[in-house]
């Protein structure tokens, strides 16, 4: 058995109502999806005040998953018929039945930071058990040491970090970088985002890796400030929040911020100048992290 994954273009305003009346029709499953995904173009959403609905943006995907067999040029002539919504443009492609845990696990194995740094997963040994290994599986929060923004962010961490100073996590996702922190020996560690389901990831991962540390969301933070400041996030966002990351990071302290294209680097590094006293970029692929030093 097999099943036929259907992607549809959408807009802001109809995709609630896309997703919806194909659930109703009978798809298996239904998600909406940043159309500008991992680009230049990506959207930020933060839930503000007149931005769209969480998981909505301006160019959406409603992925849909259907029963092999399904009839999709009838399905997407009901669809338009029930919402009004006319030339639809779809794509669809067949998905083959398989063990689909063996296949997500398969694509996971252990990540090297450096050789004395590893992301493991729980179905893995640790290629080097004297390392420091984060224990970490893929889930529903971003940060599981594959992409190069939190590869870049862990490196710097590990040489950065020492014992007895405190960091905040700003975006802390999986919680990776909070636990990373922990273990390399930070006294007080905190880590912060807008998702309900980061902080119950993070917190959970923590007790994974039984480490100390405090997960809020943004705005339960409680007041004070860092040694180091670390922020893996969008640039858009890194730019919005440059005055609130500033004061969050002493006098003295250090702060690296990623989730930044190279074409961006210039402009996010101009933003905190004025706080900071901006190092050299470090480059991995197409990414770019950018670290300072608090005047």
């Amino acid at each position: 058995m097999g099943w036929i994954s259907l992607k549809i273009e959408a807009q802001a305003d109809n995709a609630e109502l896309l997703s919806d009346t194909l659930m109703e029709l009978g798809a298996l499953s239904a998600s909406i999806e940043d159309a500008n995904a991992e680009t230049p173009d990506e959207q930020p959403i933060f839930g503000e005040p007149g931005d769209p609905p969480p998981g909505i943006w301006n160019q959406n995907v409603v992925s849909a998953l259907l029963e092999e067999g399904s009839d999709v040029p009838a399905l997407i002539q009901a669809l338009e018929q029930e919402t009004a919504v006319s030339q639809l443009r779809y794509s669809t492609e067949v998905i083959a039945e398989q063990d689909w845990v063996r296949a997500t696990q398969s694509q996971f194995a252990p990540i090297r930071i450096r050789d004395d740094l590893w992301i493991v997963p729980t179905w893995h040994e640790a290629p080097n058990q004297d390392a420091l290994n984060i224990v970490l599986d893929p889930g529903l929060a971003f940060g599981t040491g594959s992409h190069p923004t939190t590869h870049l962010c862990l490196a710097w961490l590990a040489d950065t970090v020492q014992s007895q100073v405190s960091v905040l996590d700003y975006g802390c996702g999986s919680g990776i970088l909070a636990i990373a922190a922990s273990k390399l020996g930070a006294e007080r560690v905190i880590g912060v985002d807008i998702d309900a389901q980061a902080i119950q990831s993070s917190v959970y991962n923590a007790e994974q890796n039984q480490v100390s540390a405090d997960f809020y969301l943004a705005d339960q933070l409680p007041g004070g400030q860092f040694d180091i400041v670390v922020a893996n996030i969008l640039s858009s966002a890194l730019s919005v929040l440059a005055p609130a990351l500033a004061s969050a990071c002493k006098s003295g302290g250090q702060i690296a911020l990623s989730g930044i294209l190279r074409e961006q680097a210039e402009q996010v590094s101009a933003i905190y100048a004025p706080w900071f006293d901006m190092q050299a970029p470090v480059f991995m692929d197409s990414w770019v992290l950018l670290t300072g030093s608090k005047r």
